[in-house]
This record gives C-alpha cells, sequence and structure tokens, in this order.
C-alpha cells in the first residue's frame, strides 16, 4: 500500500473545546486536510518543539526520542494507518540492529515523536479518503465527503435536509479554518451516511 505523506499544517482550538485541540496534518503533494482531536499535554509537546522551545526537564517525548538514541535506535517513519468508529490509530515504524520493526501508538505521540527526531509522517489513503476535508473554498469539499458514499435519492430522504445543512456548516468551518469543528461535523455526517445506508 502506496503512504500519503503529510506535514503539519498547525495545532487548532476553541473556547468550547474543553481543552482539546486539532492537529491538523496536510498532504504535500494535495490540497486535503485531516484533522485530529489530541489532548492539551500531546497538543503542547507538539508545539514545544515546533517553536524549537526546550522546557527545563525532558518531557515524556523527549524521553522516548532520548532512550531510541541511547539505545541505537532509528525512527524510520511515523504512518497513521488505521480508523475505526471515530478513533485513529498510528504506527512507529523503527530499525535496531537492521531489523525493521514498528510499535502502536496514538497519533499525537507518534507524531510529538516524530517532530523530534525529523520522522516523515504517512497516512494511509483509506484513512484520508474517510476523513479527510479537501481545502478549498468550493462545493469540492462537500462533494469528497458524498460522492459516492449517499446517492440523490439517499440525500432526499428524511436526513437529507439535515445532511445539506451541515455540509454547509463543514465547508464553512474548512474556510475558516476551524479544523476542530470541521472534524466534529465530519464524524457527524459520517454517522447520518452511515444511518441512511442502513435505511
Amino acid at each position: 500500500m502506496d503512504f500519503t505523506r503529510v506535514d503539519i499544517i498547525g495545532l487548532s482550538t476553541s473556547p468550547s473545546s474543553g481543552g482539546a485541540y486539532a492537529l491538523v496534518l496536510g498532504e504535500v503533494e494535495g490540497n486535503r486536510r485531516l484533522p485530529i482531536i489530541i489532548g492539551a499535554f500531546e497538543a503542547q509537546a507538539i508545539a514545544l518543539e515546533l517553536e524549537k522551545i526546550q522546557p527545563p526537564r525532558p518531557m515524556t517525548h523527549d524521553l522516548l526520542r532520548d532512550t531510541f538514541e541511547s539505545l541505537d535506535v532509528e525512527v524510520d517513519e511515523v504512518v497513521i494507518d488505521e480508523l475505526r468508529e471515530g478513533t485513529f490509530f498510528a504506527k512507529i515504524r523503527y530499525t535496531v540492529d537492521g531489523d525493521q520493526r514498528q510499535l502502536d501508538s496514538r497519533p499525537s505521540d507518534a507524531v510529538a515523536l516524530a517532530v523530534r527526531v525529523d520522522a516523515p509522517i504517512f497516512v494511509a489513503p483509506m484513512v484520508l479518503d474517510e476523513a479527510g476535508i479537501v481545502a478549498e473554498d468550493e462545493e469540492g469539499s462537500v462533494s469528497s465527503l458524498t460522492e459516492g458514499e449517499t446517492s440523490g435519492a439517499e440525500e432526499e430522504m428524511s436526513g437529507g435536509t439535515r445532511l445539506e445543512r451541515m455540509q454547509k456548516q463543514l465547508d464553512k468551518a474548512v474556510e475558516e479554518e476551524d479544523y476542530e469543528k470541521a472534524a466534529e461535523l465530519r464524524d457527524e455526517i459520517e454517522k447520518l451516511q452511515q444511518e441512511q445506508n442502513k435505511n
């Protein structure tokens, strides 16, 4: 499987988030964005490294990096390879003594480590297809979510009007770069589409 390389676009939050942040990843060669909701601690760990701010004592991800280095382990890449029931899963792929191995990880921890060791970040195509948001000011972001997943007839059924409103809200959230709200709307739209497909 060919994975898609992504970069960190930014971290965003809103007053109503309850301490959660959206880590926004963007395709290196493309215009899709992947918002992932993460905790405040992980967001701080990523932000500190991106800003090159050194805390007085090593943070957890610094300790992990230092442990890998002391054991002569090279982190090759980080891969966000699965999305199940709204939860993202990742792998940290590394080499030790010429042997390639991998560790299961939360995406936030994997990314926090990746920025510390300059490892590339990749996303599985199926994850981007399911959860990616097209960063456009057009209806393209709507069609990318609905095309092939719901037919016109299904959209005209009882949930169609609500679905259309939610898709417009999603467009607006992406346009305003409120990726946390966009991620929540994306998940709600996906649930609604699944309900319609069952009927």
